[in-house]
């Protein structure tokens, strides 16, 4: 098992902003590696927050964000994407000059653009997104080995300084993650595509199952819809946020399915085959192996 890199050695404070599943996972995965430190959970429950503390996961909680920054090395941020600029936002207010931010969110373009202009205060924002979870929901759930043998995505821009982004790789690297570092756009591109779009599919494909043939409904079906069992106010405020690129994927979809729907009208064996050829191929090229994001 991985332990903490060197240059982490000194981290006294990792601040976690959300404390359910992958806010959970962080915490337990932190634990599982040696972290020495303190572990501070924020959230909006009291209740919850001791629950994940007496869990182990967190070593104290608060639902005061400016007490949790006064100590804090790094903070992360597990929000929904709609509240993580914001939050990152008030929160610099009350760091130490060197504290680092970052972020779990499955969007990048709205909130680097968001904090683009920089932050009150001394600390310093990098988006990242691991790509990694479920479509359960809860710190219940958290899982120490979740991010092992993952992507993790790192949105650096121009004015990205050095030393924090060596840090920052090397905590996701911690975790289990291996890095990739992409421009927000190109990352909002790319998960329209392999995650986003996928997900709405999958909703619309539930949505559509008639009441009367659920009993019918046997292991196609549920894996091709797992995902759609997502938070609904999570995945509203995903899709929204990536509209644009999300439009496009859904564009090249529908005509996709369109090809579909022309071959069986027209009983196209031929065609028919060779799209279905086409999918088994692509879908062969990728290692879904133990991946439940």
């Amino acid at each position: 098992m991985t332990s903490l890199p060197t240059q982490f050695h000194g981290l006294k404070t990792v601040v976690i902003v959300g404390v359910g599943l992958i806010g959970g996972s962080i915490a337990a995965a932190l634990k599982s590696r040696g972290f020495r430190g303190k572990i501070v959970g924020v959230g909006r429950d009291r209740k919850r927050l001791a629950d994940a503390q007496s869990a182990g996961l967190v070593d104290v909680g608060t639902l005061d964000l400016a007490e949790a920054a006064a100590d804090a090395d790094l903070f992360v941020f597990c929000t929904p994407v709609d509240r993580i600029a914001a939050g990152v936002h008030e929160a610099a207010r009350w760091c130490r000059t060197g504290t680092l931010i970052t972020d779990t969110g499955s969007v990048k373009g709205s909130i680097c653009h968001a904090l683009s202009s920089g932050l009150p205060g001394g600390a310093t924002f990098i988006g990242s997104h691991p790509l990694a979870g479920s479509e359960r929901q809860g710190f219940e759930h958290a899982d120490a080995d979740l991010f092992e043998g993952r992507v993790c995505v790192v949105t650096p821009d121009v004015d990205t300084p050095a030393e924090p982004l060596r840090h920052l790789e090397s905590f996701w690297q911690s975790m289990g993650c291996a890095v990739v570092k992409l421009s927000a756009a190109d990352h909002d591109r790319a998960l329209a595509e392999t995650s986003h779009l996928p997900h709405a599919v999958a909703a619309a494909l539930a949505a559509t199952l008639s009441p009367g043939n659920r009993q019918l409904a046997a292991s196609g079906f549920c894996d091709t819809t797992r995902v759609a069992a997502g938070d609904p106010d999570l995945w509203t405020a995903i899709l929204l946020a990536n509209s644009d690129e999300m439009a496009e994927r859904l564009s090249a979809f529908g005509d996709k399915l369109d090809e579909f729907a022309a071959a069986i009208a027209k009983r196209d064996e031929a065609v028919l085959k060779r799209l279905l050829q086409q999918a088994k191929t692509a879908r062969e090229s990728v290692d879904c192996r133990g991946r439940t994001d």
